[in-house]
């Protein structure tokens, strides 16, 4: 009885809609709004380049989630272990978080134009300007970077309530056998933590394939050449701009599985560390 009014706003508010848009998935668009075409917006939406470039780079955040998760461990560790500062650093590095994606999209468009100031500054150093922002080699990994250095407050947060809970005692027995801090983050945080680093990876892949819309829009606009698409810009844009909804919420579909398999393969795959380590 207790639990019965929570359940009822999930089911209502979150597991209908994703049954409604999962069956919208398999209707069409156009002329035949509302009848069921089975596969037809699958076999599209994997035939379309874009969206392929899209999963390319959804394989690339994957590669690139361990740096996202060891900055704001690193950080955590160094003011859980106080160094000089440690107070002030707490709140810099949260600062970002509280930013609007679409104030931060704007200010790293600025700093890193082709004559904006970091070209400035690379040109001063006598090496030669790169286009940021226009390369489709670089573009996307500037802004996953952008993204990292926004967002990493709230996983340090979440780290640093990690430690919270860590045993003081097994830090004080590694600084008295001689450990190095290496083998202390290795040997005596990171298995003593293991639970919180599952959460951070987790909803850092998370935040990754759903909360990129702001920056790439403001950024990129999903260019150069479409290299910056992610899933969730490409339902906008079919959703918004070529008025295919049906095919939007196909791709959307595809995006939550993908979110299911790539945590639960994530999930799967710390345990399993953390039962060796055992």
């Amino acid at each position: 009885m207790l639990v019965a009014p929570a359940v009822l706003i999930i089911v209502g508010l979150r597991l209908w809609p994703l049954v409604l848009g999962v069956n919208f998935s398999f209707t069409g668009d156009g002329d035949r709004d509302g009848v069921m075409v089975g596969l037809d917006n699958y076999v599209t939406l994997f035939a379309d380049p874009l969206f392929r470039t899209a999963l390319r780079n959804v394989g690339l955040l994957v590669l690139l989630l361990p740096v996202a998760v060891a900055i704001p461990g690193l950080l955590a560790t160094f003011i859980y272990l106080r160094v000089p500062g440690h107070r002030v650093y707490r709140g810099v590095y949260f600062f970002p978080a509280v930013l609007s994606p679409v104030i931060v999209g704007a200010i790293f468009t600025l700093l890193l134009a082709f004559d904006g100031p970091l070209n400035g500054v690379l040109g001063g150093l006598g090496i030669g300007p790169v286009d940021w922002l226009g390369d489709p080699g670089v573009a996307f990994f500037v802004v996953v970077a952008v993204h990292v250095w926004a967002t990493f407050g709230m996983a340090l947060v979440v780290f640093l309530a990690g430690f919270a809970t860590l045993d003081q005692s097994l830090l004080d027995a590694a600084r008295v056998d001689g450990a190095s801090f290496a083998q202390t983050v290795r040997h005596v945080i990171v298995p003593s933590l293991r639970r919180t680093i599952q959460f951070v990876v987790v909803t850092t892949m998370i935040g990754m394939l759903t909360s990129m819309f702001g920056l790439l829009y403001v950024m990129t606009s999903g260019g150069p050449e479409g290299s910056t698409y992610l899933p969730e810009y490409y339902i906008w844009i079919q959703q918004g701009r070529l008025n295919q909804p049906a095919l939007a919420s196909a791709a959307s579909t595809a995006l939550f599985g993908i979110m299911l398999v790539v945590g639960l393969a994530q999930i799967a795959i710390l345990r399993r560390a953390a039962g060796e380590e055992d």
